[in-house]
């Protein structure tokens, strides 16, 4: 093992510095705000849980999981995702009555990356969980309030991509069965990989009718139009109650006033095994990855409650990417001071912060470069000797 240098960090670690922290904070705030208004609950969960629980519970691969041991042997993992650690706290403490449940989160995850992956190992999360509501209604809220959070936060273009995951599931199911095929052609839709599915279709020893309502699959991306032609390529009642499903989300989606922001895409799967339904992920600007996705789950009955739930998590540094290098209006005032009207520049403080503006107090014999420290503020006050000078 090499020597690691002073001011290496562990793999996929960042620091924060304060403009960036100050934007995250910013968009964070206008979340939650929104978030608020809609009647979701923020709650806390701890940073680390039990492997046996939360650890198998979540979807994300074991090799992601950081794991540690504690005083009495037991294996930790460090969160690496939000959606079950509440739904550990809803099976155990929430879900007494036969009620919904409205609940939010601001937190940061960890996921182990490999080194050539340039990836964070730790990055925020903030979103909701609808829980114990199974009307399409639900899911129609939850996506209504990923656009309105969104638009709060300043994001003008984005588009959420909306699916099912029994539609594919079941195509794959009618024509391929629960072998290998099925796996690998799911991993390609993950990878959005179109040119490796393809390859993988043409290659299978199946007819050419069932050839081609695989890779009609591919095409199943717009508008409500979309959804008549899913009916085509789909045998089964759980496929075509899938596209129910679908339209009932899009009436849904209309009465909001939000259907610009959505299309389907019944191409879309995820990692996440404990995804049951209607899923979605939203796409923004230049960014490569979506910045955040979600869907109907069935999580909770893993820690013993008959109940379903649907959520979405959004992460702030892709969000924050997606919104570009917009500068933040500086509203940071500094008060410079000599040591005989200190006292004097402390009651000035407080008028500023009585105000609720931000101010800096700065001894002037502390500054070796004026010029450049000015530069950070929006003003600045002078007050030193017998004079003072804005």
């Amino acid at each position: 093992m090499s020597r690691l240098f002073m001011f290496e960090k562990p793999l996929g670690m960042r620091d924060t510095l304060p403009e960036l922290y100050e934007k995250k904070d910013r968009v964070r705030s206008d979340i939650a705000e929104t978030m608020k208004l809609w009647g979701y609950q923020f709650i806390e969960t701890p940073a680390l849980e039990y492997y046996e629980t939360v650890g198998k519970a979540s979807a994300i691969d074991d090799a992601q999981l950081f794991k540690l041991l504690d005083k009495e042997g037991h294996t930790l993992v460090l969160r690496p995702e939000m959606t079950t650690p509440i739904a550990r706290v809803a099976a155990s403490k929430l879900l007494k009555e036969d009620i919904p449940i409205r609940l939010a989160y601001s937190a940061n995850v960890f996921r182990a990356q490999e080194r050539e992956g340039g990836r964070p190992a730790e990055f925020e999360q903030i979103g909701v969980e609808y829980i114990n509501d199974s009307t399409i209604s639900c899911d129609g809220e939850v996506i209504a309030l990923l656009i309105s959070s969104l638009k709060k936060a300043g994001l003008d273009q984005f588009q959420v991509s909306v699916g099912h995951v029994g539609f594919a599931q079941e195509l794959f199911m009618q024509i391929l069965g629960t072998n290998g095929r099925t796996t690998t052609l799911r991993k390609f839709l993950y990878e959005k990989n179109y040119v490796g599915y393809r390859e993988s279709v043409q290659s299978f020893d199946l007819s050419m009718i069932d050839k081609q309502r695989l890779l009609k699959l591919l095409q199943l991306r717009g508008g409500e139009e979309v959804l008549a032609k899913a009916h085509s390529i789909t045998e089964n009642d759980k496929g075509k109650q899938a596209i129910l499903e679908l339209q009932e989300l899009w009436r849904v989606i209309k009465d909001y006033g939000f259907e610009e922001y959505v299309k389907f895409d019944l191409s879309i799967v995820s990692h996440m095994s404990y995804y049951t339904g209607i899923l979605f992920e939203v796409y923004a600007g230049n960014v490569g990855f979506p910045i955040g996705n979600g869907g109907r789950y069935s999580l909770i009955e893993k820690f013993g409650k008959k109940a379903t739930a649907t959520g979405f998590a959004l992460r702030l540094d892709r969000l924050l990417e997606a919104l570009g290098g917009k500068t933040l209006e500086n509203e940071m005032h500094c008060i410079f001071f000599s040591q005989e009207r200190r006292k004097e520049a402390f009651g000035l403080a407080q008028q500023f912060h009585s105000k609720g503006k931000k101010v800096v107090l700065q001894d002037i014999t502390g500054v070796k470069d004026l010029d450049k420290f000015t530069k950070k503020f929006a003003g600045s006050t002078l007050l030193i000797g017998g004079r003072d000078s804005e």
